[in-house]
C-alpha cells in the first residue's frame, strides 16, 4: 500500500500568504501614518505623497528584517547577532530618512512645498515603533502558519495511520480465517466428535476478530479470552503429549492494548512449533502487566521449518504485527526474536499508559 504524500497534499493549501500579509500590513500602516501626518484633519494631496514616500523608506528596512534578519538569525537562535543587525538596520535607514527624504520629495515633486512632518528624534521613534510592531506581527503570522501547518500534518498522518491499520486488519482477518478453516477441514476429514464444538468456538473467535476488535483499543481481559478460545480451538486439531502452558500475571485486566496484537504470535507457534502426536516441547506463554508495563513472551519448539519471519505465506501475521507496533506504539515497544537449534522465542515489551 502506498503511503500518503503529505508534502503534495500540504502544497494544495498554503496558509502562508506573504502577499496578503504585506498588503494588509502596509495598508493599515498607511492609514495610521496618514492620520498622524494630517493631524486628524481631512488629508490633502501633499499628505498622501509624504505618507507614501515615508512608507517606502520604512518598507525597505522592514522587508530586510522580515526576509533576511529574522529567517537567517532570529529563527536560527543567533540572538546577539540579530539584535545587533536589527539596531544597525534601524539606525541606518532612520538616518537616511532624516537626511534624504526631504531632498527626494523636493526633487520628485517640485510643484509641492514639503515641510518635515517629524523631527529627527520622532523619525527614530516612529522607525523603532514600526520595527518592533512589525517584527511581532511577522512572528505571530509565522507562528499561526506553522501551527496550522503542523496541525494539518498531524491530521494527515493520523489519516494515513488509520488507513494503514485498516489495511493490516483486512489482511489479518482472512489470514486467520484461512488457518481456522484448515482446522475445521482436518476435523471433518477425520470425522472427530469435537467438530461441532470447534465450529461454535470458531464462530465466537471470528465474532471477536471481525466485530469486537474493530476498535482503537480493547481490554487485556478480552485479548486473554481470545487467546484461551484459540488454544481450546487448536486442541481439537493438535493432539500433543504436553498441553500449552499459559501463565498470566496482571494487575489490571482493563489495561488497554491494540486489538489482535497477540493472536498472530500464537498462530505462528502452533503452525511452526507443533506436530500432532510428536512434539514434546509445549508452547509456553507468559503474559505480564504491571502499571504501564506489558510483556508477552511465547516459546515453542524450533522444528527447523522454513524461517517463519521470511516465509512468503507464514510470515504474514508476524510482519503485520511489526507494522502495527510501529504505527500504534512508536518508540514504546521492543520486539525481540530469539532462535536456537531447539527453541524459537518471541518477546514483546510495551511501555504505554493504559
Amino acid at each position: 500500500m502506498q503511503s500518503l504524500n503529505l508534502n503534495s497534499l500540504l502544497n494544495k493549501t498554503d496558509y502562508h500568504r506573504p502577499l496578503l500579509f504585506n498588503s494588509v500590513l502596509w495598508f493599515l500602516a498607511f492609514v495610521v501614518l496618514l492620520f498622524i501626518f494630517s493631524k486628524g484633519t481631512i488629508p490633502i494631496a501633499v499628505d498622501y505623497i509624504y505618507t507614501i514616500i515615508f512608507l517606502i523608506s520604512l518598507a525597505i528596512p522592514v522587508s530586510i528584517n522580515f526576509y533576511v534578519l529574522i529567517p537567517k538569525f532570529l529563527k536560527k537562535e543567533k540572538y546577539v547577532i540579530y539584535i545587533f543587525l536589527f539596531i544597525l538596520n534601524l539606525i541606518v535607514f532612520a538616518s537616511l530618512s532624516c537626511w534624504l527624504l526631504q531632498p527626494i520629495l523636493d526633487l520628485l515633486f517640485p510643484n509641492y512645498f514639503f515641510i518635515s512632518y517629524l523631527s529627527k528624534s520622532n523619525v527614530f521613534l516612529v522607525f523603532a515603533i514600526f520595527f518592533i510592531a512589525t517584527t511581532l506581527l511577522k512572528l505571530a503570522e509565522d507562528w499561526l502558519y506553522y501551527n496550522t501547518n503542523e496541525n494539518k500534518i498531524l491530521k494527515l498522518k493520523n489519516q494515513q495511520i488509520e488507513t494503514q491499520l485498516s489495511a493490516l486488519r483486512a489482511q489479518i482477518n482472512p489470514h486467520f480465517l484461512f488457518n481456522s478453516l484448515n482446522v475445521i477441514y482436518a476435523l471433518a476429514l477425520e470425522k472427530k466428535e469435537g467438530t461441532t464444538n470447534a465450529i461454535v468456538q470458531l464462530s465466537d473467535i471470528l465474532r471477536y476478530v471481525i466485530y469486537d476488535s474493530d476498535t482503537e483499543r480493547v481490554s487485556l481481559k478480552e485479548e486473554i479470552s481470545l487467546l484461551k478460545n484459540y488454544i481450546a480451538f487448536q486442541n481439537h486439531r493438535v493432539d500433543t503429549p504436553t498441553p500449552t502452558e499459559f501463565n498470566i500475571q496482571i494487575e489490571n485486566e482493563q489495561y488497554k492494548i491494540y486489538p489482535m496484537l497477540l493472536l498472530p504470535l500464537l498462530e505462528n507457534s502452533y503452525k511452526h512449533g507443533i506436530i500432532a502426536g510428536e512434539t514434546m516441547t509445549p508452547i509456553k506463554i507468559e503474559l505480564q502487566q504491571s502499571g504501564s508495563q506489558f510483556k508477552f513472551t511465547i516459546t515453542n519448539a524450533n522444528l527447523n521449518t522454513k524461517n517463519q519471519l521470511k516465509n512468503r505465506h507464514s510470515g504474514v501475521g508476524i510482519e503485520n504485527l511489526r507494522k502495527n507496533l510501529n504505527l500504534v506504539y512508536p518508540h514504546q515497544h521492543q520486539f525481540k526474536v530469539d532462535e536456537t537449534k531447539d527453541i524459537f522465542k518471541i518477546t514483546l515489551n510495551i511501555n504505554h499508559e493504559a
